[in-house]
């Protein structure tokens, strides 16, 4: 039997007040933010408005299968409406450049071939660090360092050359350049370096590699380092009884290896082009580079080749570090 009238709520006599503050501060949010990104968020969240109940029913559920719809969700979401967001964003930056700035930009192969090598040297082998850190200092399942080493083998992001563009506009066609050359090869190094990181020979190879490296290169070091290493490994194995909950540590390792890679980016470039007149922002732009991986493309990755669900926060970290940039540039 339907319900009366005056049984019903009345939606329109009372209006919520903490609801009416949020829509305040949402509106304040917005009218402060870039432009360019809030026109993307609404090509993003527009289509759909129809799932939101999807989302919200997850709250009724448990942990575990709440995660499960959300990662779904956000795979499938992601998969079909990233491209034309991210098209608009580049197209923003692309009618902020002219064709003498990518002209001039080929003019610096030296500064594109250090972009290469901080893509698939640098941050690979940062990657393949924190990935067995991950595994046998923090115990963690092997998944969540096979997906650590994946997003460091994966290309540059399309949104390093927004974030260029945001700080360094001069720099955006460089930035631009070395994602195209990054990517235009990604088809063969990607497997290639997945193959080499997270197969199972690698770890005898890159130890021999390094500790001959270490002995021809920097000897006086080995010599002072080599007392300390037995209580070292002692004090490594006991640091098992001191880490932190699960989830606190995926964040914080993910942390400091988006972190090393954005900080070898920009030592590296200064290291090498300590003498070019644009050396600043040289080096921010290739510590995007170099820091910035494609989250896309690692995601679709880590979902056609691992089964767990837990594998894909690696690839959802990276454009945040550029609010950081913007608040400390000179």
């Amino acid at each position: 039997m339907a319900s009366s009238p005056s049984s019903r709520p009345d939606r329109t006599k009372a209006v919520n007040p903490t609801c009416k503050t949020s829509e305040e501060t949402v509106k304040q949010i917005l009218a402060k933010g870039n432009p360019h990104f809030v026109c993307g968020a609404h090509v993003l969240v527009k289509p759909y408005r129809e799932k939101s109940s999807l989302i919200d029913s997850t709250y009724s559920m448990g942990l575990n299968q709440r995660k499960k719809v959300l990662g779904s969700f956000i795979i499938q979401t992601k998969g079909k409406y990233y491209a034309p967001a991210l098209g608009f964003l580049m197209f923003a930056v692309g009618v902020n450049s002219r064709e003498n700035d990518f002209l001039e930009a080929f003019k610096r192969p030296a500064a594109l071939f250090a972009s290469y090598v901080g893509q698939f040297v640098v941050k690979p082998l940062l990657g393949y660090f924190f990935g067995i850190i991950s595994i046998t200092l923090f115990g963690l399942p092997t998944f969540i360092g096979a997906g650590i080493m994946l997003v460091s083998c994966v290309s540059g992001a399309q949104l390093s050359n927004y974030a260029t563009f945001l700080i360094d506009p001069q720099m955006a066609p460089l930035s631009i350049i070395m994602t195209s050359l990054s990517t235009a090869t990604v088809v063969f190094v990607t497997p290639m370096l997945s193959l080499l990181l997270i197969g199972k020979d690698f770890l005898l190879i890159y130890t021999h590699c390094c500790r001959i490296a270490m002995e021809l290169f920097f000897p006086k070091i080995c010599n002072a380092i080599r007392p300390f290493l037995p209580p070292l490994s002692v004090l490594v194995t006991a640091l098992y009884s001191v880490l932190s909950p699960f989830g606190a540590t995926i964040f914080l390792l993910i942390v400091a290896f988006h972190l090393s890679a954005l900080i070898a980016g920009y030592v590296f470039t200064g290291l090498v082009f300590h003498k070019a007149l644009d050396v600043k922002e040289l080096q921010r732009t290739l510590s995007y580079e170099t820091g910035m991986q494609c989250s896309l493309l690692a995601l679709a990755l880590v979902n056609s080749f691992f089964q767990d669900p837990l594998t894909v926060i690696m690839s959802e970290i990276g454009f945040s570090h550029v609010m950081i940039w913007a608040k400390r540039k000179e």
